[in-house]
């Protein structure tokens, strides 16, 4: 009979971020960024920059100052602790993340119970922590009592490792970079949605990100302008006659919390506008936790098909 394989055991480096607390990766995030920016002027200026460009959010405040410039070193911070948290199976249980889910699966039974048959699209908005809104997706998978999720993922297949089937096995990553195979993506998350009457689209990605593909926007106004949005959403969505239920994810003072929207039905001629007002929304109101505000394009650049 094979041995069994010995559970992992942390590195000596890694255990002090297995005990560390949200607040104290905040407050690390924090002092990292100082000494960083103490000797690289690019450093410093780009978390400068970052909060310069936020001058128009109503929720950047002076107080948000150093928050927002080191907001890239927490956000790394927390991605790693997570891993690190599902690698080990040490500490990686988030009771607040985990009440996101709760309200999530919970406004996801309100859905279902309104618009009977029609799939729902998480689309979760890129704030504080790519592996936190993960953390949340897995959670919502267990709390709706899925078997299998499908996710449409942007990030490299080896951010953190190779090894997602173990790392998150209830999650079936559908990955924006598979060059071979990218024209088959609209396709796979039809059949998911079709399948399993759900699945997982980030709907607030700016259409630069997309830039060495030729893509389809669509026009809105937001932030007082106009703007354009990635497409695939409203054409996936619309063509199940799909329900679009977008929510983020805030952290501050080593607390995370977050924020549903009101569902979307995909279908409807002014969706792309309602989404835009929800990318506005949370603009405005948690700009130092957004992972994309040292970014200046603010949807503004686009290139057509």
């Amino acid at each position: 009979m094979p041995r069994e394989a010995a559970p992992l055991k942390p590195r000596w480096r890694d255990r002090w971020l297995l005990a560390s607390s949200a607040l104290t990766l905040q407050r690390t995030g924090l002092l990292l960024w100082g000494l960083r920016s103490l000797f690289s002027s690019r450093t410093r200026w780009k978390g400068w920059l970052r909060y310069e460009w936020g001058s128009d959010s109503d929720a950047l405040k002076r107080t948000d100052l150093w928050r927002t410039m080191a907001a890239e070193e927490i956000e790394h911070l927390i991605d790693r602790r997570m891993h690190l948290g599902r690698l080990y199976g040490v500490g990686n249980h988030w009771p607040e993340l985990e009440m996101a889910a709760r309200d999530l699966a919970a406004a996801t039974r309100r859905i279902q119970s309104e618009y009977p048959g029609r799939p729902v699209i998480f689309s979760p908005f890129h704030y504080v922590s790519e592996y936190a809104n993960i953390y949340v997706v897995d959670a919502l998978r267990n709390a709706l009592g899925l078997t299998e999720l499908a996710v449409v993922s942007g990030s490299p297949r080896e951010a953190y490792g190779n090894r997602e089937d173990i790392l998150i096995p209830g999650l079936r990553i559908l990955h924006t970079y598979d060059e071979n195979n990218r024209s088959g993506l609209g396709l796979r998350v039809m059949r998911a949605l079709r399948q399993e009457s759900m699945a997982v689209l980030f709907s607030d990605v700016p259409p630069y990100m997309m830039q060495r593909y030729p893509m389809e926007t669509v026009d809105v106004s937001l932030l007082g302008r106009p703007a354009r949005l990635h497409r695939g959403v409203f054409s996936i969505g619309g063509h199940v006659d799909a329900v679009l239920l977008c929510f983020h994810l805030t952290f501050a003072k080593g607390h995370f919390g977050y924020r549903l929207f009101d569902p979307i039905v995909l279908a409807e001629d002014n969706a792309a506008q309602q989404v835009a007002d929800c990318i506005e929304l949370a603009y405005r109101s948690a700009y130092p936790n957004w992972i994309l505000a040292d970014h200046p394009s603010r949807y503004g650049f686009s290139p057509t098909k």
